[in-house]
């Protein structure tokens, strides 16, 4: 089938001819770009469609989130956005009146954030059981780093006073020694192995709501972490469901799995299945690994080279020995697989910049582009070496407007001037796919090139930005989610860009975001989606 969308403002990111007026598509792919007199002339039979002046841009790449999470999360007692203690409680009371869940069922939650909180505090075991002490509770803080739970769900699980932190985690006591309900990093996986697993159905059903979310903004392709979804960390599951749906016609994204297998003996048994990055087709593939190295800023669980300025003789949490992050990225480069690591806190960019580089002299790839997601408290020092070695920088603009409220607390003034640096990093000629970490910031692209391209958060603050001098401009924003993020999937030469040959993954959007105010950016929407040549949304 052939088509030729004509009348329009096109947005290629393409360097070459960065706009165009129209485009002939042919089957999945774009056969022609260039202006209405042109695409009419080669068009001949084909169908035409007068986008009247719309402006069209290639389909968004979020490059890091957690699709199934997201899916997850929309099933529980929804917590984004809730501004005290009191007001979480008055929901959870309601859902759990007009849910009724059966006597015993673990009761979730995602979402929350003490920083936008009245009370200006983690929530505890205490304010759970004010929900209930019939059902066991647990509530995900929105960093997904840190969980809170119920004096039942404690119960359950088997943690007292006496029970001692598991390795790179903790459970958080008061002054008196009392579990306060609180667990970080990897004690809350003491938690989610009580809750009951999901089936390969029940994924594809979550799945196919998240997927129609997405679609609705734009997104057509993702790269995505869900291994470690649900208690089992089953990720045959999770590979057979998307496979499932591909077969079913029912994907309205490219998926680009982000393998979280942090223990060897599961990643060597992934390795031994036949999977490696690249295994798979252009909607569902094998990605790289992915691995967790430190924790995140707000709760202090971001591993850093010197102590929390707000907490001295705390640098956080490192997940891993240095020996056991080589280990698992010199195995991942050994056996044909990208690697990408989570790294919040300068300490834990540096520990994976070593086993990057030990993996490199040992096992050397020509075009291996491993990277690190968020890249937020950087150093000059780090950022020349990403550079130098041509590590990706995994850039999460939307996280600023959350961070923003503690993060200087957290490091002082002296660290922030070399942090979320992501205009830096594009200047030095790094390469920044752009991500939400969905869902724990808004998975809207328009929502990150707002905060982006204003250092402000979604309510305007502050007037005149934050460390304004890293703002990214709307063209490095939108080659971020495009073009770049297509960098790191190795997929630059089939997306990414509205040029001939690639595929004819589109999105029509209501307004111009080159042209529109800055602090207007939030006015615009998409209007039409478009994967391989088809309107999905």
């Amino acid at each position: 089938m052939r088509t030729a969308f004509i009348n329009a403002n096109v947005i290629t990111i393409d360097p070459k001819h960065p706009k165009a007026e129209a485009f002939l598509v042919d089957g999945d792919k774009f056969a022609l770009v260039g202006s209405r007199e042109e695409i009419l002339a080669a068009a001949g039979d084909a169908q035409v469609v007068d986008l009247a002046g719309k402006t069209i841009v290639p389909g968004f790449n979020d490059s890091h989130l957690h699709l199934l999470n997201f899916a997850y999360s929309r099933t529980k007692i929804n917590l984004y956005g809730t501004t005290s203690i009191a007001e979480i409680q008055e929901k959870s009371r309601a859902w759990l009146a007009e849910r009724k869940p059966a006597p015993g069922t673990w009761v979730s939650a995602a979402g929350w954030n003490q920083y936008s909180f009245q009370e200006g505090r983690l929530l505890n075991r205490s304010d759970l059981d004010a929900i209930s002490t019939d059902y066991p509770m647990i509530f995900t803080r929105v960093c997904e780093h840190t969980v809170a739970v119920n004096s039942k769900a404690l119960e359950l699980i088997g943690i007292d006073d006496s029970t001692p932190d598991p390795e790179s985690g903790e459970i958080e006591r008061d002054a008196d020694g009392h579990a306060t309900g609180i667990l970080k990093e990897t004690a809350r996986y003491l938690a989610y192995a009580k809750v009951p697993d999901k089936s390969v159905a029940d994924i594809k059903e979550m799945l196919l709501d998240a997927i129609d979310y997405v679609s609705k903004l734009g997104i057509t392709s993702v790269q995505t972490d869900d291994f470690e979804t649900f208690s089992s960390k089953n990720w045959h599951n999770v590979i057979q469901a998307y496979q499932e749906l591909e077969k079913e016609g029912k994907l309205k994204v490219r998926v680009y799995e982000q393998c979280l297998l942090p223990q060897i003996d599961r990643f060597k048994e992934f390795l031994a299945a036949g999977y490696k990055t690249g295994v798979g087709t252009d909607m569902f593939k094998i990605g790289p690994l992915k691995l967790l190295t430190d924790g995140s800023i707000g709760p202090r669980t971001a591993y850093l080279a010197q102590p929390y300025s707000d907490d001295p003789g705390n640098r956080g949490i490192s997940v891993f020995t240095q020996d056991e992050l080589d280990e698992l990225v010199g195995t991942a480069q050994a056996n044909g697989m990208q690697v990408v690591c989570h790294g919040i806190g300068d300490a834990a960019m540096t520990m994976i910049l070593n086993a990057y580089e030990k993996a490199q002299k040992e096992h050397p790839r020509e075009d291996a582009r491993n990277g690190i997601i968020h890249v937020q408290i950087t150093t000059k020092e780090i950022m020349d070496r990403m550079l130098k070695d041509h590590i990706v920088a995994y850039g999460e603009p939307v996280c600023v407007g959350a961070d923003m409220h503690c993060v200087e607390d957290r490091v002082g003034k002296e660290r922030m001037k070399e942090s979320y640096a992501y205009r830096t990093m594009n200047e030095m000629g790094l390469r920044v796919p752009l991500s939400s970490d969905c869902p724990v910031d808004s998975v809207n692209p328009i929502d990150s090139a707002y905060i982006a391209v204003n250092r402000k958060d979604l309510n305007g603050w502050p007037e005149g930005g934050w460390y304004p001098e890293e703002r990214l401009t709307i063209d490095q924003v939108l080659k971020g989610f495009t073009l770049d993020s297509a960098y790191a999937q190795f997929q630059e030469d089939v997306k990414g860009s509205i040029e001939a040959g690639k595929y004819a993954d589109f999105v029509v959007l209501s307004g111009d975001p080159t042209a529109i105010d800055p602090n207007d950016l939030r006015s615009i929407h998409a209007e039409g989606t478009y994967l391989g040549g088809q309107k999905v949304n």
